[in-house]
């Protein structure tokens, strides 16, 4: 047994190894979802956020790297949660600038990853939609009202289990919101094509 303090130091060593590349992840990812939700957040002010989210893409870049040799800290939540925010800030960017979508490649992200965040970025477009109807806006609403219905179909067609990816929750929001939002345009229109007709009515009105 005169290896055995041997062991115990290789096995301290990769162990201390392992945690210090482990905090340096939790600090990453933080920063990577707060970046994210900056760029979210200037999308809705209609603000540029090109540079935002350059930095977020640069800061999933380091800690991709920086996790090559680890593989169960890049397949841990904490990272898991920072990737799915970053897809959803580069989504609704591409929506803004009505581009096409970022692929899964692109962002370099993995697909469970990708697909939880298009399932989040639902919620954001639900936004989209509410603030192009307080503008009055109904054919802007319209349109983000479609795209959520296009995501809610593709959302719609994974049905795997929690331990491959948790998309049902998400799946039951994206469904709640998305028949909320319906309800609020259809008042909308009806309340803008009703306000249309009397106004017609008293320009005729007037005219006589």
């Amino acid at each position: 047994m005169n290896n055995l303090d041997d062991i115990a130091s290789r096995i301290q060593e990769r162990l201390d190894e392992k945690d210090t590349v482990r905090e340096i992840a939790i600090k990453s990812s933080r920063a990577i979802i707060r970046i994210s939700g900056g760029v979210v957040h200037c999308i809705h002010k209609g603000e540029e956020a090109e540079d935002m989210m350059s930095e977020a893409l640069d800061e999933a870049q380091r800690l991709r790297s920086l996790l090559l040799d680890h593989p169960e800290i890049s397949s841990s939540g904490m990272v898991s949660d920072a990737m799915q925010e970053l897809t959803e800030a580069a989504i609704l960017l591409s929506v803004y600038r009505r581009d096409d979508l970022p692929t899964p490649e692109e962002l370099n992200v993995p697909y469970t990853s990708y697909l939880l965040g298009l399932a989040d970025s639902i919620g954001e477009l639900r936004r989209f939609c509410l603030e192009a109807l307080r503008g009055g806006d109904t054919e802007k609403a319209t349109r983000y009202l479609e795209m959520m219905e296009d995501f809610f179909q593709v959302i719609m067609r994974f049905d795997y289990p929690d331990a491959l990816v948790s998309i049902r929750r998400k799946q039951d929001i994206a469904r709640s919101l998305l028949e909320k939002t319906r309800g609020e345009l259809a008042v909308a229109v009806s309340s803008k094509r009703l306000g249309d007709r009397i106004a017609a009515l008293q320009d005729r009105l007037d005219k006589e």
